[in-house]
This record gives C-alpha cells, structure tokens and sequence, in this order.
C-alpha cells in the first residue's frame, strides 16, 4: 500500500494502518449476521435444516473466480445442495463462461443466470462514465447483490454462502476507491442525471430492501469461506486438476470489463492500482511473500501488451465510442459520488447503532 490511498498513515514500525487493521480483525467479519458465532459443522447442519423439502437449501454466486469456485466445491462437498447462481451483464470473458460451465457439471448443480438486458447496461455505464464518478463496477456489484438475494427469496431459502473471504479480499478497502454497494439511489440519480435509462431489466438493491431481506426474511449473506482455512494457491491447484480450471492473472479478472477497468482504466484516470490492496491482503494473511507482491506491482497489470490492446478493441466496440472519446474521458477530471443522491448516510447510521448496541449489550452480537 502507498499514499495513493489518501488517509493512509503509518506507525512507529513502519506499518501503515490498512496492513494493522487486517491484522487486528476477527477472521470472520460481517455486519449483524449470527453465523458469524457459529463453527462450521453447526452452520452446515442449519442450512442442510433449513433446505428440507426444498429444492435447494443455500445460493452460491458464482463468477468464474476462485473464491466463489471454491465455496461451490466447498458446499458441495460437504453435503449442500446449492443453487448456483450467475449475473451476466454482458462482459464475461469465454474464461470466466468454460470455467463455471465446467464446475457446475463436474459437480452436478443446478446454474441459474440472470442476464440484463444489453442496451439498458450499456446505457447506464455511459451515464457513469459521462458522470466521471470512480466507481463503474457499482452496477456489477449492485446487481449481483440482488440476483443472489432475488433467488433466496424465490426458493425460500436463509442462507446465501459467498466467496468473500478474510484471507484472500479482507483489507479494508480506501474510502476514495470505490462507493457503498447497495446505493441504489446513487444508480438511479446517476442515470437520470446524465441521460440513462430508467431501470427495467438491472435488478436493483438499496439498503431498505437489504434490511427487509436480514430482518423480516432473515436471510443471512455468510462469508462461506471464512468458517475454513482458505489457501488459494492449493485451491487453485485442486480446481485446475478436478475440473479443468483454468486461473485468471489478477483478482476479478474474470470479467472483461473488470480486467479493462483495474487494468487501465483506474490507473490512467484515477491513479489507482488495486492489486495494491489485493496482494497486501495476500500477504498480510501469510499467503505470498511481500518480495513476490513487488515484483508482480513493478510489471504492468497487463502481463501481455497484446491482451491490453485487445480489451480496449473490445471495450471501444462494445461500448460504441472512439479512441477519441476514450482519451477524453481519461483527460477529465474526477467526480464524486457524493455529487448525486445516495443512500450511503443510511448505511453509516445502521453501522453506528450496531456499534452502539454491541457495546452497551456485548451479548448482542452472539444472539
């Protein structure tokens, strides 16, 4: 980590606080969500519990990475009986297509793949660029949220078991690096003000409709991967030789337009590199050496020019812009997401009061 994360500080040693934090937070960190308490045998026995008579008993998202593999094989094994769940919104690389393809029927579970309509993604990803607001994968990540909790709801279930994890994505992420994930209002205000369309097919989330889903249907967002100890690294091996995986050169590299973004788009806009904070967190987490780490950050994010200059090819294609239009974009200057209505005061007053209230009831959180 470096000062392009601006409220970076270090201490007395030399460590900044993004690297202390990490090494200060319990493993298993989640908002309110009980299984947090729970060892992995139990929580497995409340989702097999609550999954009777049911076609499924758990949602997995699945996006071709690793972290969401490895939960899917995780559960599986360990005998759930999840529904996996993808979002496509058009930019899934043919990697990302064989390798959920491949573990879904290596493992014998049932796909289900929500797809947005083309046009209406394009539309709101050009209101976002034309708002110049850092971040773009808000949509993707919004999105996703609300495919996962859409399908908990239609098959009756109270457990969706992530691929987020301590190990692998645990380090605080810089506040000025991206924008609070269930801000639908922020979408919307967004798209409206810059022309986007109204939305139809983009299954949205706010922060009311995430506490209706905690608090009435009581469906719990677990970080799966967190009950166990996560090796990456031997992960990856065993997905490669079990069920042909192949791995991707970076965190979320799955995703043409994700690669495209952190691998371009953030450095030469925003003057931010992410595999800063994806490497740290290997790092910190005993995973990699933090020689390996610099020397992977003293190569581009693109281990081949070649693959650069096809994914901009692609990018300018698929988006209908110029090489033109593309280096004005870069030219301007940032904006900020607080620029336009937001739901994000919402999310920090419901983050005070569970403080607030785990401090003054310490059983709360255990209940």
């Amino acid at each position: 980590m470096d000062t392009s994360a601006a409220e970076i500080t270090f201490d007395h040693e030399g460590r900044c606080n993004f690297c202390v934090d990490y090494m200060n937070r319990p493993q298993r960190r989640t908002l309110s969500s009980p299984s947090s308490m729970l060892d992995l045998d139990t929580l497995v026995e409340r989702v097999k519990s609550n999954g009777r008579g049911k076609e499924y008993d758990c949602i997995i998202g699945v996006s071709g990475g690793v972290d969401s593999s490895w939960a899917l094989v995780q559960a599986v094994e360990r005998g759930l009986r999840p529904l996996a769940v993808h979002m496509d919104n058009g930019w899934d690389s043919e990697l990302a297509q064989s390798n959920i393809s491949n573990l879904v029927a290596g493992l014998g579970v049932d796909l289900y793949t929500h797809v947005i309509e083309w046009d209406e993604y394009r539309e709101l990803m050009q209101a976002f660029f034309d708002a110049d607001v850092i971040d773009i994968e808000l949509l993707y990540d919004n999105a996703m949220l609300a495919v996962n909790y859409m399908a908990a709801r239609r098959y009756r279930l109270r457990y969706i078991l992530s691929g987020s994890n301590h190990a692998t994505e645990g380090m605080k992420m810089p506040r000025e690096w991206n924008w609070y994930k269930f801000d639908k209002r922020n979408i919307k205000a967004i798209s409206k003000h810059h022309g986007g369309p109204k939305l139809k097919s983009f299954p949205a989330i706010g922060t009311l409709q995430r506490l209706r889903h905690l608090l009435v249907a009581r469906v719990e967002w677990v970080p799966f991967l967190d009950m166990f100890e996560y090796q990456k690294e031997s992960s990856l091996t065993y997905l490669e030789d079990r069920f042909g995986y192949k791995r991707y050169p970076y965190k979320h590299y799955e995703s043409v337009f994700t690669r495209f973004y952190q691998g371009y788009l953030l450095p030469e806009k925003f003057r931010i590199d992410k595999r800063r904070m994806h490497l740290s967190t290997l790092v910190a987490s005993g995973q990699m050496s933090r020689s390996e780490a610099i020397v992977l950050l003293e190569s581009p994010p693109y281990p081949q020019a070649s693959d650069l200059k096809a994914d901009l090819e692609f990018f300018l294609r698929k988006m209908g812009w110029t090489q033109q239009d593309l280096d004005d974009y870069l030219q301007r200057s940032r904006r900020e997401h607080s620029a336009y209505a937001s739901e994000e005061w919402m999310q920090v007053r419901i983050q005070q009061l569970v403080n607030t209230t785990r401090k003054h009831f310490p059983g709360y959180s255990k209940r």
